[in-house]
């Protein structure tokens, strides 16, 4: 018999102790393992020394640091764990600032334990994915699969739904960073700056022209994308079938 997977590892940072107990009986339940922190520098204090972590779910009103900063932090680190904002914050400046500092998904308070459940079951997934895909970071992906797209980064080779495709190299090069990044909001200037080699300051439709590109390719309806998604005033997300709902700004 093979070794049996290692369970979900997923930290929860919560100040408010009786939901931090609650939110962590339900994940165990589910057979996860969890951590709770209940501040902001133990969080990333967590994080710099375990490595076997999946997902972070993240209030944002916390002691000494917020959770705006800590997933701030973490991405700037370079580590691209999943991160479910739980809060209580509901206005839409709050969830588009949550999607900038590099939020996957954004849960307010209070919430319902079945929804909350399905997305951690995605963002998971999702983890286990990026870590299947990535690979070595300093690599070039060899293979991607989602729904019935195969991509070949090696090869140029690309089937859409059975049937071949065609990209050109820079449609392939944006494509990598969208799979890279995937269930990630990545705003326009980032793509600029990483794909382009562009500054992030300069005003060009560039981007928008070359995801619309994308979508016409992959997208079985391109007017309604459930892959390459837009995000209101913070960017685009890559999402893959089975992960779990565009962010509630997703249009």
């Amino acid at each position: 018999m093979g070794a049996k997977a290692a369970k979900p590892h997923i930290l929860v940072v919560e100040d408010e102790a009786h939901l931090a107990v609650g939110i962590k009986f339900n994940l165990e339940r589910e057979g996860y393992r969890v951590t709770l922190v209940g501040d902001g520098n133990s969080a990333l204090e967590t994080l710099e020394r375990d490595e076997s972590i999946d997902l972070v779910i993240l209030d944002l009103m916390l002691p000494r640091l917020s959770g705006y900063a800590v997933c701030q932090k973490l991405r700037e680190s370079g580590r691209d764990i999943p991160v479910l904002i739980l809060t209580a914050r509901t206005l839409t400046e709050d969830r588009i600032r949550g999607f900038d500092v590099g939020a996957n998904q954004y849960l307010t308070k209070p919430f319902d334990l079945e929804e909350l459940l399905s997305r951690v079951r995605n963002l998971t997934q999702l983890s286990q994915r990026l870590k299947a895909a990535r690979g070595d970071q300093h690599q070039q992906l060899k293979e991607f699969t989602f729904d019935d797209n195969v991509v070949n980064f090696q090869t140029h080779r690309v089937t859409v739904r059975g049937q071949p495709a065609r990209l050109t190299t820079l449609e392939m090069k944006l494509l990598e960073y969208f799979v890279r990044n995937a269930g990630r909001v990545i705003s326009r200037a980032e793509l600029l700056e990483n794909v382009w080699n562009a500054s992030p300051n300069i005003t060009t439709r560039a981007v928008d022209q070359f995801v619309m590109r994308l979508r016409k390719i992959f997208e079985p309806d391109p007017a309604n994308p459930r892959y390459f998604v837009t995000v209101r005033d913070a960017g685009y997300l890559f999402q893959c079938a089975g992960d779990s709902a565009a962010p509630q700004e997703a249009e």
